[in-house]
């Protein structure tokens, strides 16, 4: 009786293997030993070290300053007990670009790479605006067409390179992580992720609506590898990490048949390293005496794409806390680095849960980062 269960199982394992394939879904299986074989329930921190990567490489670092009261405030009990609910790995508070305080949790420290997520859509916006400083683009209203001629679908000459960093596309996209059949999940695991992208029509006029998805991002990541004269991980090492002054080598997840970096998702780093974009825009493009990305670009980013999306920019988050505009770079499962560059602070949260009561209410754990940072500044003065 054992052998035949077990002779049946193995029966049923392969062909539903052998279904997965043929049909075209043989994704699923890497998504399955990724994810479910390391008991992990969606995309996880340190997953970067299941697929292939190339290396952004650092230069002469540049370490930040720390405060002169670094970390001589304890953080509240009620941001312990968020970060103990949300499983936090990196907390940290920047005061007039100086690390002002900073915890690491979980076996984690200031080196660790972990996983950026949605939080480098933002980064993809920064490179769209050095390619266009460059030359390398002409016009954010060039059309996608030019550069990706195999694009279809009804409105697909109509697609503008705007439409991309603004999530404006008309893209047939299904943005769910969980579901094994989504093209999110495709995207993610698939080898090809060009192939995957250029099978979806864009299907609804570009333009008119704004529709948060990642496949307008990998697009977009997919013109500028058409426009630019290296990969985007060296294009990205040049142009910001090695000028920034990057402590740490990066990683940058990459699609094996076709080479291409995943744009939506996907760059391994740390804390600190991450911050340093949100300093850059804060600064408007400006790095020390070094202008490195235009300045007319970074603060056309941190406007509303269009009044039905203020709370969107050029890859950018937008926001309010207290009457005080914020922007940020918002990625799966919490990670966030959130500028008010009213009073020149900045918090930058890393950790394995993102918040159940959802980001935007004022209790929710996306709001108490800021707030309970807030009140640990309080008491220095």
């Amino acid at each position: 009786m054992l052998k035949w269960l077990l002779g049946t199982v193995i029966v049923l394992i392969t062909i539903i293997t052998l279904g997965l394939l043929f049909t075209g879904n043989g994704y699923i299986l890497k998504a399955v030993r990724t994810v479910y074989f390391t008991g992990h329930t969606s995309a996880f921190l340190e997953d970067y070290k299941y697929f292939e990567n190339r290396t952004i490489k650092a230069g002469a670092s540049q370490p930040w300053p720390q405060a002169k009261d670094y970390n001589s405030v304890n953080s509240t009990s009620k941001l312990d007990s968020i970060h103990q609910a949300n499983k936090t790995i990196a907390y940290l508070i920047i005061k007039n670009d100086s690390i002002w305080f900073e915890k690491y949790y979980d076996g984690f420290d200031e080196n660790s790479l972990t996983n950026s997520f949605s939080m480098a859509k933002s980064i993809t916006a920064a490179l769209l605006g050095k390619a266009l400083e460059l030359g390398y683009i002409i016009s954010l209203d060039e059309k996608v067409k030019s550069y990706l001629p195999e694009l279809k679908g009804e409105f697909a000459a109509d697609l503008a390179i705007r439409d991309l960093v603004t999530m404006r596309s008309g893209l047939e996209w299904d943005e769910r992580y969980n579901s094994p059949f989504s093209i999110t999940t495709k995207a993610y695991f698939y080898k090809n992720v060009s192939k995957a992208m250029l099978e979806l029509p864009i299907y609804k006029f570009p333009n008119q609506k704004f529709k948060y998805q990642s496949g307008d991002t990998q697009l977009l990541g997919m013109v500028l590898s058409k426009a630019i004269p290296s990969n985007l991980s060296d294009f990205l090492s040049e142009h910001f990490w090695k000028l920034m002054g990057a402590e740490n080598d990066a990683l940058w997840q990459i699609s094996p048949e076709d080479g291409i970096e995943k744009t939506y998702c996907c760059i391994a780093s740390n804390a600190r390293d991450f911050a340093r974009f949100g300093k850059l825009y804060t600064n408007n493009g400006k790095w020390g005496n070094r202008q490195i990305l235009d300045s007319n670009y970074v603060q056309q980013s941190l406007q509303p794409a269009a009044e039905d999306s203020q709370q969107y920019g050029y890859g950018w988050w937008l926001g309010e806390y207290q009457g005080k505009k914020i922007v940020y770079m918002d990625g799966h499962l919490g990670q966030f680095v959130i500028s008010i560059p009213e009073d020149r602070i900045m918090v930058v949260r890393l950790g394995h849960m993102h918040d159940k009561s959802g980001k935007r209410t004022p209790d929710g754990a996306f709001y108490q980062y800021i707030d309970q940072a807030y009140k640990m500044l309080a008491k220095e003065e």
